[in-house]
């Protein structure tokens, strides 16, 4: 069993107050990367990262829904953690807004904010983490990529039983989509580093809720590690034949 104080070694410290840490006390255990392994890179998409590195709520009158300094705080993590997911050779998979024509109703959005239709030129993938041909993109119309999608049909086709996810938001579709995980019995583990919101007060609650509750969230260098070992397997396995 991890200590508590390895437990709660996350970017909420500082606004988790020493009351609170105790009450989700006894969620404290062991966090690992967990069997027959997915990547799930969730909504990666332009809208995110448009006006740059700025503050979401200046940015937010002429480039709506950007993260800003959040989004692009991530790039180079992200950027490690898909370089080791390319290394170790699981299956990837991503998931964006249902942008196509005649996709959907009046009323069936993510959130109940008021905003634009989705559209291919905000909603695809952006350019640093552009998908390979042999990865996976799901188009969804809710928060979760559970809901209404063939993600699990695609989960149970490979033998997947636990998922790795960075991407955004925190509150949003990452919160939507892991506790849509759990509850289907998957382990999940959400990389810190590599998962934001606009609001970083919101991103640090959510994630300690989510951290007690429904899934591991781990450091970047952590899930690093664990890819590097499943990376050196097939070489192992193919000098001990």
């Amino acid at each position: 069993m991890a200590s508590k104080e390895a437990f709660e070694d996350h970017c909420w410290k500082d606004v988790m107050s020493p009351a609170d840490i105790k009450l989700y006390s006894p969620y404290a255990r062991e966090t690992v990367v967990g069997p027959s392994v997915a990547f799930l890179a969730i909504d990666l998409y332009n809208l995110v990262y448009r006006g740059g590195p700025g503050a979401p709520v200046d940015l937010d009158p002429q480039y709506p829904n950007s993260c800003g300094i959040y989004a692009h705080r991530a790039i180079e993590p992200t950027k490690r953690l898909f370089a080791a997911v390319r290394r170790a050779g699981i299956p990837v998979f991503y998931c964006t807004q249902d942008h196509r024509p005649q996709n959907r109703p009046d009323g069936a959005i993510s959130t109940r904010r008021k905003e634009k239709a989705a559209n291919a030129a905000d909603h695809s993938i952006y350019h640093e983490f552009a998908p390979e041909p042999s990865d996976v993109i799901i188009y969804k119309q809710r928060a979760s990529i559970f809901q209404g999608t063939p993600f699990l049909s695609h989960l149970n086709l490979l033998s997947i039983r636990s998922l790795i996810v960075c991407g955004e938001s925190t509150s949003g579709c990452v919160r939507a989509s892991t506790v849509d995980a759990y509850s289907n019995g998957f382990h999940v583990s959400i990389v810190e580093e590599c998962t934001y919101d606009r609001s970083e007060l919101i991103h640090k609650v959510n994630l300690f809720d989510l951290h007690h509750k429904y899934v591991d969230v781990m450091h970047l260098d952590e899930v690093e590690s664990h890819l590097q070992r499943l990376a050196v397997k097939p070489s192992t396995l193919q000098a001990a034949k």
